[in-house]
């Protein structure tokens, strides 16, 4: 009887089971259904989601109806902006909530939302892109009867990982919510309740392009009195945090139709100065728990008011210390006498009364006192600052006295005397004439080593001068690795640059006398100096740290005049450079640069940019007497231009305009992308073909022509280059009595096709031809004229395939003789040819001839070319 009984119980939770898995499927598509019909009927905007679930197992006993991937897009004016998007969002209601008719609503007893995002933006119209709710004309009677898809009964929520940004185009005031965690409890079914929430975010606050607040760690722990009729938030029991300062509050927020009505006050719990060390962020303030601390530091204030769109509340808010001091137990020194006076007060209610005085901040390390302060009127619309600094500070004191993270710890002197008046307009319109400044601010024996620097820096003395609307560099000496440096300048645009984030501006003088390109290059990262063993087990056998890609700053615009007595990059030693530099819109502009290498002179004029992803230049380059041979072997890029030079010895003159690409991380060019000419002459220049495998197979293939002789004075020529091809337009060259002409191209790749063209006497044709030509009068030697020789070079310059036409030049020369001793046997007889040839006179044979000056003919021209292709022994003379 148990045994069926347990049977019973087990088939029975079997069924429900079943039943309660089953149930989802069922009713997926009517709850898929009624959430696009809220949709529908309540939203303008474009809305979509993945996808909508339904389970009895997540939230047992309750439902869970899960939306992936839901995201609101906004349409006019504000198209194309998202509004919400969530990667999910789940609602808890109770199961019988799921058998509701088709008019009935939903009961919501719970909402979480994770992985989501919210934009809450406003035009310069003060139109706000969050009223997506359909507008109608409705009675209020037909309201109340329309069907309600969902209605409200919710207990808890909670949101995860949100980020909440707000931008209002007329105010420029932005506020960011990142890694926004927020969870709340409280029956909201009833009109008046109490809500327990716990918050955690990270806030960023930017005011007209000033920074106010970054990435500053919030928390709030409260219980908020709600009166849902009334729209009246009343803080209760609170803790909250800035960083570590807490904070407590009273008092309340409603919400009016206007906007909304503040009633608060805050305070600090405590005067302890901990309580300022608890302002700085946890990465930087090390445990405050431990510091020694004397003195006070409070911080209060009151806000009261409304907020709309005209007005904002009156507030008033002092943080105050007097007297404090603070020491690490682990470090040797003490920050003493620190006195901070600073209040934040609006009194009438209008933004821009909003002021901020800075009556006193001040402290002291050792004998060393440093103050400031500063007044800050009409902030919001147009800031007004007057603000002043003055003390010495000891920069090795701060890792001594504070914990600093420095790789390296600070040395030097910083010395200051300032004071300063401006207005934000005038910062924004360049208008210098409304800056008032004034002082000096010097820093000496500075030294600083870090991962970011190639080399540690030392600078002996940096001092800026302030004077009205302009501040100048009088002086820089700094050494770092074994370059030296020295500048002075002006800025033009600083507090622009400062506050505005504009453009810096300025105009320096440069003078160094060594200057080591490689004492500036960025340093490998840390991970590309890790071993291959380490890298190969995270990325792949043999990897390597990929370099970033070289940019030169958006944020400056200055010109640089500079001199330097040897600048050394790479391999290459200049020396005496001088020139400017024009530093704009992510480009460098070279004018007039000059520089002693390679034993002569070269010029720059050009344009490197990377404001593009692929770096570009443009550069015109004059060449004056420059050293062929180490110029055209220690520069990549004029090797490949003309591989041949490494072989000639002398002096060059030449004019190179070209453009291309850049290598991205080497900035070197990319040869495969230049394109430009070249316009050259050779000066007191000779050949060694033992250095160039073409001219010795040159060589070989004209015996007669010896490179040591071949002149190339004042040899010109044109050369131009584009796709990774060099075109050499035909020039003219002379050796002795032979003239040529060579033209032709090759790539970068030193693949070649060369032609040359010779007019060569025939005396240089071998000895054969010589003893024919020794056997014509000299008249007749006088009209045979120079013969026609090509070669054709192909290959590649280090195994260079050479043709020649020689062969058939000697054969056409064969045929003029032959053609002249026709003409002259014609006219002279067998007797005269027999002479010439040295033979035998016969008379019998003659006699037999009927046609003695044909035959005659015939034997000649035979004789002539078995001299000069069979190499016949030499006939016996007659005696």
């Amino acid at each position: 009887m148990k045994k069926k009984i347990f049977i019973g119980i087990g088939v029975f939770l079997l069924v429900t089971i079943v039943a309660l898995a089953a149930i989802p499927i069922f009713f997926k598509d009517q709850i898929k259904a009624k959430i696009e019909q809220s949709i529908n009927e309540n939203v303008d905007a474009k809305v979509t989601f993945d996808d909508a679930t339904l389970s009895l197992f997540k939230n047992f006993p309750n439902a869970n109806m899960g939306i992936e991937k839901l995201v609101i897009i906004n349409k006019a004016p504000f198209v194309g902006d998202t509004l919400v998007a969530f990667e999910e969002l789940n609602l808890q209601m109770s199961v019988t909530e799921l058998f509701n008719g088709e008019n009935e609503p939903m009961n919501l007893k719970a909402i979480s939302v994770k992985n989501g995002k919210a934009n809450i933006l406003f035009n310069k119209d003060g139109i706000g892109n969050f009223d997506i709710a359909i507008k109608d004309n409705k009675p209020k009677e037909e309201e109340t009867k329309e069907s309600k898809p969902f209605a409200m009964n919710i207990q808890n929520y909670e949101v995860e990982n949100f980020k909440f940004k707000y931008y209002d185009e007329r105010s420029k005031i932005k506020l960011v919510l990142s890694e926004l965690n927020h969870t709340g409890k409280g029956n909201f079914a009833s009109e008046v309740l109490d809500l327990d929430t716990k918050s955690t975010t990270k806030i960023s606050l930017d005011m007209d392009k000033m920074t106010y607040m970054k990435n500053v760690a919030i928390s709030l722990d409260a219980i908020l009195g709600i009166d849902l009729k009334k729209s009246k938030y009343t803080f209760k029991d609170n803790k909250a945090k800035i960083n570590e300062l807490p904070l407590e509050f009273n008092g309340f927020i409603q919400l009016l139709e206007s906007g909304q009505d503040y009633d608060l006050t805050f305070k600090t719990p405590t005067s302890s100065f901990k309580n300022f060390l608890g302002l700085i962020p946890a990465a930087y303030a090390s445990n405050i728990e431990t510091v020694k601390t004397s003195g006070d530091f409070t911080v209060n204030g009151k806000v009261k008011g409304q907020l709309t769109d005209n007005t904002v509340p009156k507030f008033n808010i002092a943080i105050a210390s007097n007297n404090a001091s603070f020491q690490y137990p682990d470090l040797p020194k003490s920050v003493q006498n620190i006195i901070i006076d600073t209040k934040i007060i609006n009194e009438t209610g209008l933004i821009e009364d909003t002021y901020v005085n800075l009556d006193k901040l001040s402290f002291k390390i050792d004998q060393d006192v440093f103050s400031a302060k500063a007044n800050i009127r009409n902030a919001i619309t147009n800031a007004l600052v007057n603000a002043s600094l003055k003390g010495t500070i000891n920069l090795s004191n701060f890792s001594k006295a504070y914990p600093v993270k420095l790789d390296q710890p600070l040395s030097g002197i910083l010395n200051a005397d300032v004071t300063t008046k401006f207005d934000m307009q005038s910062v924004e319109k360049s208008q210098y004439q409304n800056i008032q400044n004034s002082g000096m601010m010097t820093l000496t024996g500075f030294n600083y080593a870090g991962p970011e620097m190639a080399k540690p820096v030392q600078i002996q003395k940096a001092a800026v001068a302030f004077n009205t609307s302009q501040i100048k560099l009088n002086q820089l000496d700094m050494k770092t690795g074994g370059s030296d440096i020295h500048v002075n300048g002006t800025l033009d645009n600083f507090y622009g640059f400062l506050f505005r984030n504009q453009i810096l501006k300025g105009n320096f003088n440069m003078n160094s006398n060594q200057f080591l390109i490689a004492d500036f290059m960025e340093p490998a990262s840390a991970s590309a100096k890790k071993p291959a063993e380490e890298s190969s087990s995270k990325s792949g056998s043999g990897s390597t740290a990929k370099k970033e890609a070289v940019k030169i700053p958006a944020f400056l615009d200055c010109a640089v005049s500079a001199k330097a007595n040897t600048v050394v990059y790479d391999n290459l030693t200049l020396k005496n450079v001088v020139g400017k530099m024009i530093i704009r819109d992510q480009a460098v502009t070279l004018q007039d640069v000059r520089t002693d290498i390679f034993d002569g002179q070269i010029g720059f004029n050009g344009v490197v940019s990377t404001k593009e992803k692929t770096p570009k230049f443009n550069m015109n380059l004059n060449l004056d007497k420059v050293d062929i041979g180490k110029s055209f072997t220690q520069l990549d890029m004029l090797k490949a231009i003309a591989p041949i030079a490494g072989a000639i010895s002398g002096k060059l003159n030449s004019t190179i305009k070209l453009n291309g690409n850049l290598d991205s991380v080497e900035m070197t060019p990319v040869l495969s992308s230049l394109t430009g000419d070249l316009l050259g002459q050779l000066l007191s220049s000779s050949i060694n073909s033992n250095n160039s495998e073409m001219l010795t197979a040159l060589t070989s293939q004209f015996k007669f022509i010896d490179m040591k002789k071949l002149n190339l004075n004042d040899i010109k020529a044109a050369i131009s280059f584009d796709e990774g091809k060099v075109v050499v337009k035909p020039f003219k060259i002379k050796y002795e009595d032979i003239n040529a002409e060579v033209g032709g191209a090759h790539g970068f790749d030193q693949n070649m096709k060369y032609n040359i063209k010779m007019d060569v006497p025939a005396k240089y044709l071998g000895g054969d031809v010589n003893k024919l030509l020794s056997k014509l009068t000299p008249a007749d030697q006088a009209k045979i004229e120079s013969v026609p020789i090509t070669a054709l070079m192909t290959g590649n310059f280090k195994s260079p395939k050479i043709s020649t036409d020689m062969k058939q030049a000697t054969t056409n020369l064969a045929s003029q003789i032959v053609q002249m001793q026709k003409d002259k046997l014609l006219n002279q007889g067998t007797g005269a040819l027999s002479n010439i040839l040295g033979g035998k006179k016969n008379t019998a044979d003659t006699t037999k001839t009927t046609e003695p000056k044909k035959d005659a003919v015939k034997n000649t021209a035979n004789q002539v070319l078995e001299g000069l292709f069979k190499k016949k022994k030499p006939a016996q003379q007659t005696p």
